[in-house]
């Protein structure tokens, strides 16, 4: 009997993730293996046949894998990107080095800022003439002989990436499809991103740059994406005659659906990625935010703060009955990507981030990362530098291996590193490994302040969902900093990303600029907006295989008072659009303006509201698991203490106190209600929570380690 079976899997630098879900039994299966950079597809299919073997299945009982992946980030943030070319309105040449008047932190602390290095040179950017209003009027016709020259020129000199961003194409696009066309006729060769269908939204610079990204990630997101596909079909095929090819791989892909996770935290077809690779710029940390809002909100928190830590950084976003916060205000490295995106903060505070010391003598760490090769001096595989893992292991609050012992660690060596480091910046050994905990924390700690305070949202009011392998190191700590309702850890933590994966509905995003005033607006011009973008976004399920009663769909408006430069997100719900509807919107404005800024002008008839943006969503829902609840536990703390109780170990939480023996327990054994008191450490196969004295943890219905201090 065929069963059914849904498999997320998310590919890390240092272990792919792999979540199984039996769509009938309910069964969640999880597994990691190691991931294989030098070919990602390896790892890829070593998780999945991992997985089908654990829970006693096929290739046959699979209905659908979704894929969690960081080519597109990694390439940007790498630095690695190759020939680029970038065509432009004639006289718009200089788009890419006006830029931005943006200094990070602000010019006091910004000294010696320069602005990011150049996606395109300067010798790469070519002009055409042409000329459209921001109302979509042809000033000037398109010049269809400098464009074939153009096209040309780039295909004399083999640059055969190209991204075209024409002045107010968001208006009218007749302008950029006809660049297309000429650079198909005459450069066939070519990749080529136009922003009309990358980004239909102004502000020429955001837009050339979103359209510049998706163009420089396209080539490497298609060979990767096609390379699993690939490898995913032969694993699946069924045996053919080697004699009579043409009857291999018959319709594999429409017999298999192939998700991969986009930055706007659903879902997009691997055939339609390679259309809109930079969507997927955030596809890791997405998944894990939508993972962890749904457990947490499932465990009745609607609240909530998510910190994904990894070995390399951390990742924090903010969830709101059990929906991730979105943006278009993003970047990925140095490069602005005005795409729809959850709201996500990284901050270079993973396992792997080096300690250090700055010139004028002060203790740093990160954002500089030992990452997982050579990794940290513990790791005894040629590291020279101690790491906040380091700091861990030498205080005892993990334990001296790694995956249920698969990977020990060398405990001394990283001692004997955090003395070296102790000894140059004049502290004793345990103080500066708790400084090293002290200052990860904080970075931390600003991150999500960063997407709270700074969003106008109260801290104190929210849980936090810690997961990833280092995500609940500091739990405790970030609750003294941050004065948080609590901490919620889920089950498997090390995996909350990729049974993200399996929460995920698909989803398509439509933008149309359409600038104006609150008093004259056209209402039935917006309703015609709104109709024709949820015509593409029907369009595009029903390409997916979405029944038109499945449908669902979400709009939004981008409002701002007139003269402001930017505008505030608003939700529009279903209705037709008039002046009452109109009106409502603009109230909704004006509190959200006050929750983000403190102020707003509802009662000052001299400060007008302008409509910029209309936004709407085409969502596919997919089914997602059920979290089953654990069996309650006994009453008595001796029967707790008899399955799960594990010994004591030193360990050093502050060095005024020095090493106390803490008790060690381990997860799996714990049931629903067991109630444990810090000092402790909880450890399981691929995650460890570290109880600082004064908190302590309760075991919920799901088998979440609910932490909060005590009175």
């Amino acid at each position: 009997m065929t069963r059914r079976i849904r498999i997320g899997i998310d590919t890390g630098g240092t272990f792919t993730d792999v979540v199984a879900l039996d769509e009938d039994s309910g069964d969640v299966v999880t597994t990691k293996t190691p991931s294989t950079p030098g070919n990602p597809a390896d790892g890829f299919l070593t998780g999945v046949r991992k997985v089908l073997d654990r829970m006693g299945a096929s290739g046959d009982d699979i209905t659908s894998v979704s894929h969690g992946t960081t080519v597109a980030t990694n390439k940007l943030l790498e630095g690695k990107v190759e020939a680029l070319g970038f065509i432009t309105t004639e006289g718009y040449e200089f788009v890419l080095e006006i830029a931005r008047q943006a200094v990070p932190d602000g010019y006091g602390n910004s000294y010696f800022w320069v602005k990011p290095p150049r996606i395109v040179p300067a010798d790469h950017v070519k002009t055409v003439g042409g000329r459209v209003d921001f109302e979509g009027k042809e000033i000037r016709p398109f010049d269809e002989e400098r464009a074939g020259a153009v096209a040309r020129w780039f295909k004399d000199r083999g640059i055969t990436t190209i991204g075209v961003c024409f002045l107010h194409s968001y208006a009218d696009d007749s302008h950029e499809l006809a660049m297309r066309d000429v650079l198909r006729r005459e450069h066939p060769d070519a990749v080529v991103s136009i922003s009309s269908e990358v980004l239909r939204e102004y502000r020429e610079y955001e837009r050339s740059m979103t359209t510049l990204v998706d163009a420089a990630v396209k080539p490497n997101v298609s060979r990767y994406v096609a390379n699993i596909r690939a490898r995913l079909d032969d694993f699946l095929a069924p045996p053919v005659d080697v004699s009579t090819p043409a009857l291999a791989r018959a319709d594999t892909s429409a017999r298999l659906p192939f998700w991969v996770m986009k930055s706007n935290g659903g879902v997009l077809s691997a055939d339609e990625v390679v259309n809109q690779p930079i969507t997927t710029v955030l596809s890791g940390p997405a998944a894990g935010a939508l993972g962890a809002g749904l457990i947490a909100s499932r465990a009745g928190f609607d609240k909530v703060l998510t910190c994904d830590g990894g070995g390399t950084s951390t990742d924090v976003s903010v969830v709101l009955s059990g929906e991730p916060t979105l943006t278009t205000e993003g970047s990925v490295g140095a490069y602005p990507s005005k795409i729809p995106m959850i709201d996500v903060v990284t901050v270079g505070a993973g396992g792997g981030s080096i300690a250090w010391i700055s010139p004028e003598g002060s203790l740093k760490v990160g954002p500089q990362s030992a990452g997982a090769d050579p990794g940290p001096l513990c790791y005894a595989r040629g590291g020279t530098a101690p790491t906040i893992t380091d700091a861990h292991v030498m205080l005892g609050r993990i334990p001296p291996h790694l995956l249920g012992g698969e990977i020990p660690l060398a405990v001394e060596a990283a001692r004997a590193g955090i003395t070296e480091l102790a000894e140059r910046v004049g502290l004793d050994i345990d103080r500066c490994a708790t400084g090293i905990l002290e200052i990860s924390a904080w970075n931390q700690a600003n991150a999500l302040r960063q997407v709270s305070v700074k969003r106008g949202l109260d801290v104190r009011d929210f849980m936090l969902t810690t997961f990833g392998g280092s995500g609940s190191l500091l739990a405790c700590r970030l609750v003294d900093i941050l004065g948080l309702a609590g901490v919620v850890v889920p089950q498997n933590p090390g995996n909350v990303s990729a049974f993200g994966l399996l929460t995920v509905d698909v989803k398509n995003d439509y933008v149309q600029t359409s600038v104006a005033r609150h008093s004259t607006l056209d209402h039935a011009a917006v309703q015609r907006t709104f109709d024709e973008l949820t015509t593409n976004a029907a369009n595009a399920l029903d390409a997916q295989g979405f029944s038109r009663d499945a449908h669902r769909y979400t709009r939004t408006v981008d409002l701002r008072y007139f003269g402001q430069a930017y505008e505030v997100r608003v939700p529009a719900p279903d209705g037709a659009v008039d002046e009452g509807y109109a009106a409502a919107l603009a109230s909704r404005f004006h509190d959200e303006h006050r929750a983000l800024y403190g102020y707003d002008f509802r009662d000052d008839p001299r400060q007008q509201v302008e409509w910029v943006n209309l936004r709407v969503t085409g969502i596919g829902p997919i089914t997602r698991p059920v979290l089953r609840e654990l069996d309650p536990a006994e009453s008595s703390t001796e029967s707790m203490r008899a399955r799960a109780h594990r010994g004591t170990r030193p360990v050093c939480f502050d060095p005024d106190t020095g090493y106390v023996d803490t008790d060690l327990w381990w997860r799996l054994d714990l049931l629903a209600g067991d109630v444990i008191t810090g000092p402790a450490v909880i450890e399981e196969f691929g995650s460890t929570v570290p109880v600082h004295p004064g908190f302590g943890v309760r075991v919920d219905a799901l088998g979440n380690l609910v932490i909060t201090k005590e009175a």
